[in-house]
């Protein structure tokens, strides 16, 4: 799956595509993303600002996804808990950047090494078209290796 492919992907599934998220991009080595909220009258609450419940998809899965294809195959990634905190009403465009830098990714495998259950917290603001932060998110992720490669690492140096 290449970034261009899953970006497109994204957009186009159902949950975001009725929901108005659209994801402008992960970058070629997978440490970014970005994704926007366009806030209309399927996506807004009952006084016309951004819908929470949709500021909160537009972050569900980018963080596990950036770590997923950075770490490998050999562990188990999964997005385990989101907290919101709302600042000011959203209007019009929103956007959500997301970082995952390869020196987050190497100590996560390090500190799974042998099957260790990992939990890493990600935290990224929502901002508005003028710049202002609208919400602060913070994403946890589960990380292990698999057992199948503690098992064999196990076994080799038995």
């Amino acid at each position: 799956m290449t970034p261009r492919r899953l970006a497109i992907g994204m957009s186009l599934w159902i949950p975001n595509l009725f929901s108005g998220i659209r994801v402008k991009g992960f970058s070629k080595d997978w440490t970014r993303a970005t994704v926007e909220l366009h806030v209309n009258v399927f996506t807004r609450n009952y006084v016309k600002t951004a819908f929470g419940g949709s500021m909160s998809a537009m972050t569900d899965p980018y963080y596990f996804m950036l770590v997923r294809h950075q770490i490998g195959r050999d562990y188990v990634v999964w997005d385990t808990r989101g907290e919101i905190e709302f600042l000011k009403p959203g209007r019009g465009v929103l956007t959500a950047h997301f970082d995952v830098p390869r020196a987050n990714i190497d100590e996560l495998r390090e500190r799974a090494r042998g099957g260790a259950k990992v939990l890493e917290w990600f935290e990224t603001s929502i901002t508005d078209r003028d710049g202002d932060v609208v919400a602060r998110v913070r994403r946890e992720v589960y990380v292990r290796e698999k057992r199948r490669v503690t098992d064999a690492a196990a076994s080799v140096t038995t």
